[in-house]
């Protein structure tokens, strides 16, 4: 066994997809209090779509949209049917309605994009300072027409997302792109799995989700602590991808597993190197799926807890309030999932 040890030790190092280094997790609060177990998502319905309907988004008209692995983009309108729009030929994951029938799309392997009402699709931003961008995640827009997007990670793309997280390197970030200049700059880096992106009430101040961390960053943009940024909700006990405002006073945001297999390993990046060796496959069957979503008022504090471990309907990655529901998006599935809006 001491022998088997020692090769392991030195084999790692040099062979393995990842650079591991340790990392101080946030307190999790665990599933009590505020967090605690329910089953008020057993009344979700689900709508069948195709492939890991990542997320969902909707127009001012109730128009829906999705996409899938593969790179489809699907619109329903009101009380219609699915139907494709075009194809990315990519991976779409945020997507922004753009009100003329287009959207906006994060790609996570194409890049920042946008695709018209007709299936045309243009690259809007693939790269930065020269080196591509490996994982573009989700997006909003502002008044003034700029993109803000997240770059998950600058090491792994969309088919190692599991690497990140045994890695820790922490090589997230938040973009801006203005498409009047065509320039793209970074407004905020050195995030644990940079993620969902969304805008507060009247553009005071972005958020982003730290998926890695359990907690989402706020940059401040108007007022007297304009280019301040500063942690808005924290010590979450699951891993936060998307988020969305709802316009008038709650922020839902989506946790697709819980953090206590991430944070028993923090400490311990020799044997997240070795456990890196292994198929990407087993390594995410080490995460624990849950079925979660929370909404948060204008002060970070949890107003909505939902919750439902036992629904088969889990991995939920995506949560967005339209009309009188809510929208989930899971990668897991081959559904939406449809939830009347609390």
């Amino acid at each position: 066994m001491a022998l088997l040890t020692l090769i392991g030790a030195w084999i790692a190092p040099h062979w393995a997809p990842i650079q591991a280094s340790s990392w101080a997790p946030p307190q999790n609060p665990g599933l009590v209090g505020v967090f605690k177990p329910n089953q008020a998502l057993a009344a979700i319905v689900l709508e069948d779509v195709g492939p890991a309907p990542e997320h969902v988004a909707c127009d001012a008209e109730g128009t829906l949209y999705t996409s899938l692995d593969g790179g489809t983009v699907l619109q329903r309108p009101v009380d219609g049917a699915w139907t494709p729009v075009g194809t990315t030929e990519g991976r779409p994951l945020g997507l922004r309605p753009d009100e003329q029938g287009g959207l906006w799309i994060a790609d996570s392997i194409r890049g920042l994009l946008h695709m018209d009402a007709a299936g045309n699709t243009e690259v809007l931003a693939d790269s930065l300072a020269g080196e591509p961008l490996r994982f573009v995640d989700d997006l909003d827009i502002d008044q003034n027409g700029r993109i803000w997007f997240s770059d998950a990670s600058q090491r792994f793309d969309y088919t190692q997302v599991a690497l990140d997280f045994y890695e820790g390197s922490r090589t997230g970030r938040l973009l801006r792109y203005d498409p009047i200049t065509r320039q793209t700059d970074v407004m905020m880096r050195d995030l644990f799995f940079a993620n969902g992106v969304t805008l507060g009430p009247d553009d005071a101040y972005v958020l982003v989700n730290e998926t890695g961390m359990g907690r989402v960053h706020r940059l401040w943009l108007k007022g007297p602590q304009a280019g301040q940024r500063d942690i808005f909700v924290d010590q979450l006990p699951g891993t936060p991808d998307n988020i969305r405002f709802d316009g008038q006073d709650t922020f839902w945001i989506a946790m697709p597993s819980l953090r206590e297999g991430i944070d028993a390993l923090a400490s311990l990046p020799r044997l997240r190197t070795l456990l890196s060796l292994l198929p990407i496959p087993l390594l995410e069957a080490a995460a624990q799926p849950a079925s979660f979503v929370i909404g948060v008022n204008l002060d970070g504090a949890v107003v909505h807890n939902l919750q439902d471990q036992g629904n088969p309907f889990h991995y939920i990655t995506g949560v967005t309030p339209c009309g009188n529901k809510l929208y989930l998006g899971s990668l897991k599935t081959q559904a939406i999932g449809i939830l009347p809006r609390p």
